[in-house]
C-alpha cells in the first residue's frame, strides 16, 4: 500500500498560492508574471540542472491575485497545532516594514506542500519585453513552516515534514478503522465514477488510479479535482492524520455525487416537461384535423384564422403577401407559451392593419371653395395662401403628380400647423401630425429591428396604421428640432422619406418589407432654416411666414381668437365684451411677438375673470320690480277636487322678456384691463429712455421668434486700450465688434474724434460693449453698423436718435452689406414704435414684402456707406471731413 516517501530538504523556496491550495498528488499549471515569482523560478528551477523542489504555501488575502505572484512580505500565519511555533515569530522585521509602508500584511498558512516541476517553458511578452514562465507542478508531500525569511524578492522557509514515514505507514495500514474508512471511500468513489461514466469518456483512467494508487494519496487526488471552497481545501491540507483525511475526502466525494444526482433529476424533469409540450402540440394538431373532417371548426374562435382572413383583405402586394404567409406558417407552428409568439403575432397584426391599398376618396377640388376656406380660417398670409392654391390647382389637373414638400418656416404662433390642417381639409384627406422635436434616434423614423426586445415600427408607419389610409396629409412638425447621437441621425433618415424617387419603396426596419409613401402629402414646419441639413432642405420648398402686423393681429383677434376664447370658457357676448380699442391696447402694451399666442393667452385671462363673475351670480332668477311675488308655490299647494291653481296675471302691455333681470355683461375697459392683466409690460418710451445717454444705439436682429429690437451699450474707462465684450455673444458678433472699433480708430480724425489720425483715441482707456439680456445667446452678421454708431456716439459724446433703429453689416472700408430677415426686423421696429429704420441699399428689393400700412408709418433710410448711417443716426446729422469717404 505504501510507496517510498520523498526526501525533503531542510529549507525550501516558497511560492505563494493566493486563495488556492495545492494538495499532494495533484498537478497544476501556473503562469508566473510578477518579478518575484519569475526570480524564484529562474534561480530555483530554471538554472538548476537537477530541478530541485519548491514549497507551495497557501496565502489568505482579501484581494485574490494571479497565481504565482508575490506581494511584499507580511507574516501572520494561521494557527497550526498547539505546540508548533507560528512562522510569524521569525517574520517580525517584515511585518514592521509592511506597517511602515502602509501595505496590508499577507496571511501565510503555516502548512504547505512540497512540489516538483514537471515542465518549464519560458516566454517574452511583446511589446513590453517582460519575461514570463509557464510551470507545471506536482504536489509531493505536506510540510510545516518553522521559520520564514526573505531572500531577495522571494521567501525561503525552514520546513519540517508532516507526512508519515514508510515505517509509520506500514503500521497504520493494519488499523481496522483505517481499513474500513478506505473501503468506504473507494465504494463512494466507484459510485461517482459509474455516474460520470455516462457523461465523460476519460473516466476509465480514473478507475485505474482507484486500483493502483495508495488510498491515502488517492484521497488528495480526488478532492483536488472538485470545485470546493478555500476553507475546505485548507482543511484537507491540515488533515495530517490518515483517518481524518479519509473521512473528509469521503464526505466531499459523497457531496459531489449527490449534487450530480440532483442535477440529473432536474434535467430529466425539464426534458419530461418539454416532451409533454410536444405531445400537447401533436394532440392539438390532430384535434384540429378531426374538426376539419367533421366540419365542426369554428373560424370565429380561431384567432390565427381570423388573422389570416384579415391579412387576405388587406390588399398587400404579392411579394409582401408571400412574406406574410411565411411568417404566418411559422406562427402556426409555435405555442402561445413560447417567447417569440407574441412578437410574431404583433408583427403580423401590424402587416394586416397597414393601409396597403386603402385611400381616402378625394372629391373634385373646388379651388374657389378652398380659397374661401383659407380666407375664413386665416387672416392675411396672402402670399402663403396663393402658393397653397397653386399647389391644389396642380393636384386638380394631375392627381398623381409628385408635388413638392412644403415647409412652412416662421416664428411660433403664426399658423403653420393650422395651414397644414387646411390643406388636408381642402383635399378631403385625413390629417396626422408627427412631432420631431427632440428626436435623436434614427429608429423613431425607420423603426427598430425585430431582433431587439421591445422593438416597434417607426413613427411614420405607426401613424399610417392609426389613420388607416395610405394617402393622408402628414405634418412633420418641428423638423428643425431633430438631433443626432450614437443612435443615428433622424434628419438623414428623412432624406428617403421626402424624396419622391425613393419613398415609394420606404423600408422600415421593423416592417422589413418596402412600403409605398408616394401617396402621402408631406408638409413640414420649422422655426428656423439654419439647423436643417442642406440635403434635407433641398428636398423641400420653403415658404416663410414672417409674422403679423398689429393691424393683422387686431383683425385676427376680433374674427378668430375672441369667439374661440368665449366658446372655450362657456361665455358669450352677453357676459363679456372686449372692444377693439382694448384689444389694440393688449397688442401694444402686453404682447410683442410675431404670432398671436400671447395675445390669445391674455384674452383667455380676461375670459376667466368674466367666468368667475358669472359663476358667482345667484342661480335663481329674480322677479322684476313691477311683479308681485307668488306667496304660495305650486309644490306647496294642495289641490283637491274643485281646487283652484294660483296664478299671476301679467298685463298685456308688459314685455315678458323684461320680466326677469339679466346679469349685466362685463365690458372690458382700460381700468379693468390693468386690474386683470397687471400693469403694462411694454412702453413706447422704452427706446427714448434707453438712448438718453451717449454710447447707446438701437439695432434690429432676427430670432427664431421673429424680429426683435436690440440695444447696444458702450462705455469707456481708465485702462490699457483693451476691448471687453459681454452679453453671451457668438464669434461672428465678436468679430463685428472688433471690426467696428478698428474702423472708428482709423477714421477718428475724419469723424472729428481726434485732432489728427496719429493720436490714439484709446490712449489710457478701455472700451466695454454690452448687449443687454445677457442670458439670451446672440450671434449673427447684422450688428456692424449698430456697433459703429454706438462707439461714435461714445467718443463724440452725442446721443443717438431714439426714434431710429438700424441693421446691416459693414466692411473694413466702410461699405454697408445687405442682411436677411428685413420684413421681420421692420415689423419689430413698428411694434416698438420706432419711426425711422436704416437699411442697406441692397435690401431695397425686400421692401416689397412689407405691408403698405407699415411702410406708410415708418421712414426707410437706405445707405451704402457707414458715413451715411452716422448722418441719419444723429440729430442734425454728423459732421465729417470732406476727404473722409474713399
Amino acid at each position: 500500500m505504501a510507496d517510498a516517501p520523498v526526501e525533503l530538504p531542510g529549507r525550501l523556496a516558497i511560492l505563494p498560492f493566493r486563495n488556492k491550495v495545492l494538495l499532494p498528488g495533484a498537478i497544476v499549471r501556473i503562469r508566473c508574471t510578477t518579478p518575484s515569482s519569475v526570480k524564484l523560478v529562474e534561480q530555483e528551477l530554471w538554472q538548476r540542472e537537477d530541478k530541485g523542489l519548491i514549497g507551495v504555501l497557501p496565502v489568505r488575502d482579501s484581494e485574490a491575485a494571479a497565481v504565482g505572484s508575490i506581494l511584499s512580505p507580511g507574516v501572520g500565519g494561521d494557527s497550526g497545532e498547539g505546540g508548533r511555533r507560528s512562522p510569524g515569530a521569525s517574520g517580525g522585521e517584515s511585518s514592521k516594514q509592511d506597517a511602515k509602508s502602509g501595505k496590508e500584511p499577507i496571511h501565510w498558512h503555516s502548512r504547505g506542500v512540497a512540489a516538483r516541476a514537471l515542465h518549464l517553458s519560458r516566454g517574452v511578452e511583446k511589446p513590453s519585453g517582460r519575461v514570463t514562465y509557464i510551470v507545471v507542478l506536482e504536489g509531493l508531500c505536506r510540510f510545516s513552516v518553522e521559520e520564514l525569511n526573505a531572500r531577495g524578492s522571494y521567501h525561503v522557509a525552514r520546513v519540517s515534514r508532516l507526512d508519515m514515514t514508510k515505517t509509520e505507514l506500514e503500521q497504520v495500514e493494519q488499523d481496522p478503522d483505517l481499513i474500513a474508512l478506505s473501503r468506504q471511500f473507494k465504494a463512494t468513489a466507484m459510485e461517482l465514477i459509474s455516474v460520470l461514466e455516462q457523461k465523460q469518456k476519460t473516466v476509465g483512467r480514473t478507475k485505474v488510479l482507484l486500483e493502483t494508487v495508495p488510498v491515502y494519496r488517492l484521497a488528495d487526488i480526488f478532492v483536488a479535482s472538485f470545485e470546493i471552497s478555500f476553507e475546505e481545501q485548507l482543511a484537507m491540507l491540515d488533515s495530517v492524520d490518515l483517518k481524518v483525511r479519509l473521512s473528509k475526502a469521503t464526505e466531499l466525494v459523497d457531496r459531489h455525487l449527490q449534487s450530480i444526482l440532483v442535477a440529473e433529476k432536474i434535467t430529466q424533469k425539464v426534458e419530461g416537461q418539454l416532451s409533454k409540450s410536444q405531445k400537447e402540440f401533436l394532440l392539438r394538431q390532430q384535434m384540429r384535423a378531426i374538426k376539419d373532417e367533421l366540419g365542426d371548426n369554428d373560424d370565429d374562435e380561431d384567432d390565427i384564422a381570423a388573422l389570416e382572413r384579415k391579412m387576405q383583405n388587406a390588399g398587400m402586394p404579392a411579394n409582401i403577401w408571400k412574406h406574410a404567409q411565411r411568417e404566418l406558417r411559422r406562427l402556426r407552428k409555435m405555442q402561445p407559451q413560447q417567447s417569440g409568439y407574441s412578437s410574431s403575432r404583433a408583427y403580423l397584426e401590424l402587416i394586416a392593419d397597414l393601409p396597403w391599398q386603402k385611400v381616402s376618396e378625394e372629391r373634385e377640388l373646388d379651388l374657389r371653395a378652398a380659397k374661401e376656406s383659407l380666407d375664413r380660417d386665416h387672416y392675411g398670409l396672402t402670399k402663403v395662401k396663393q402658393r397653397i392654391i397653386e399647389y391644389l390647382a396642380v393636384r386638380k389637373l394631375k392627381p398623381d403628380a409628385r408635388g413638392p414638400v412644403l415647409c412652412f418656416v416662421g416664428p411660433p404662433g403664426v399658423g403653420k400647423t393650422s395651414l397644414a390642417t387646411s390643406i388636408a381639409k381642402a383635399l378631403n384627406r385625413k390629417f396626422i401630425r408627427i412631432s420631431l422635436g427632440g428626436v435623436k434616434d434614427e429608429a423613431d423614423i425607420r423603426g427598430h429591428r425585430r431582433t431587439y426586445i421591445g422593438s416597434m415600427p417607426g413613427r411614420l408607419i405607426d401613424g399610417l396604421k392609426r389613420v388607416s389610409v395610405s394617402n393622408p396629409v402628414m405634418l412633420l412638425d418641428e423638423i428643425d428640432k431633430t438631433g443626432s447621437d450614437v443612435r443615428g441621425d433622424p434628419a438623414s433618415a428623412l432624406l428617403e422619406v421626402l424624396d419622391p424617387e425613393q419613398n415609394k419603396t420606404f423600408n422600415d426596419h421593423y416592417l422589413n418589407v418596402p412600403f409605398d409613401l408616394s401617396k402621402v402629402v408631406f408638409v413640414a414646419t420649422a422655426n428656423r432654416m439654419q439647423p436643417i441639413p442642406p440635403a434635407l432642405l433641398d428636398r423641400m420648398e420653403v415658404i416663410e411666414l414672417p409674422g403679423y402686423t398689429p393691424e393683422e393681429k387686431l383683425k385676427i383677434a376680433m374674427k378668430h381668437l375672441l369667439p374661440r376664447v368665449l366658446e372655450q370658457h362657456g361665455l358669450s357676448s352677453a357676459y363679456l365684451q372686449i372692444p377693439e380699442a382694448v384689444v389694440k391696447l393688449i397688442i401694444e402694451r402686453y404682447t410683442r411677438e410675431a404670432g398671436v399666442r400671447n395675445l390669445e393667452r391674455n384674452l383667455a385671462a380676461l375670459a376667466r375673470a368674466a367666468a368667475v363673475k358669472v359663476a358667482e351670480l345667484d342661480s335663481t332668477l329674480r322677479l322684476g320690480k313691477e311683479m308681485q311675488p307668488i306667496t304660495t308655490t305650486l309644490l306647496d299647494s294642495r289641490l283637491t277636487d274643485g281646487g283652484e291653481v294660483e296664478m299671476e296675471v301679467i298685463p298685456m302691455g308688459q314685455d315678458i322678456s323684461n320680466t326677469y333681470e339679466n346679469p349685466s355683461p362685463m365690458i372690458i375697459d382700460e381700468a379693468v384691463l390693468e386690474k386683470v392683466l397687471g400693469p403694462p409690460r411694454f412702453d413706447d418710451r422704452e427706446a427714448a429712455d434707453r438712448v438718453s445717454s451717449p454710447g447707446v444705439s438701437v439695432g434690429l436682429v432676427w430670432t427664431s421668434f421673429g424680429g426683435e429690437v436690440q440695444f447696444v451699450e458702450a462705455t469707456a474707462m481708465v485702462g490699457k486700450g483693451d476691448l471687453h465684450l459681454t452679453g453671451q455673444l457668438g464669434d461672428v458678433i465678436k468679430e463685428s465688434a472688433q471690426l467696428a472699433l478698428t474702423w472708428v480708430r482709423a477714421r477718428s480724425a475724419d469723424l472729428n474724434l481726434s485732432p489728427t489720425s496719429d493720436i490714439n483715441i484709446l490712449e489710457s482707456r478701455d472700451i466695454h460693449i454690452h448687449f443687454p439680456a445677457g442670458a439670451v445667446p446672440k450671434d449673427g452678421p447684422s450688428a456692424g453698423v449698430t456697433l459703429v454708431t454706438s462707439l461714435v456716439s461714445l467718443f463724440s459724446n452725442r446721443k443717438v436718435r431714439a426714434d431710429t433703429a438700424m441693421t446691416g453689416e459693414m466692411t473694413l472700408r466702410g461699405l454697408v452689406l445687405p442682411v436677411g430677415g428685413v420684413k421681420d426686423k421692420v415689423l419689430a421696429a413698428h411694434r416698438y414704435g420706432i419711426k425711422r429704420v436704416i437699411l442697406p441699399e441692397r435690401n431695397l428689393k425686400d421692401l416689397a414684402e412689407i405691408p403698405a400700412p407699415i411702410l406708410a408709418g415708418i421712414e426707410i433710410l437706405l445707405v451704402k456707406r457707414i458715413e451715411e448711417v452716422l448722418g441719419h443716426a444723429f440729430e442734425n446729422g454728423f459732421p465729417l471731413r470732406l476727404h473722409s469717404s474713399l
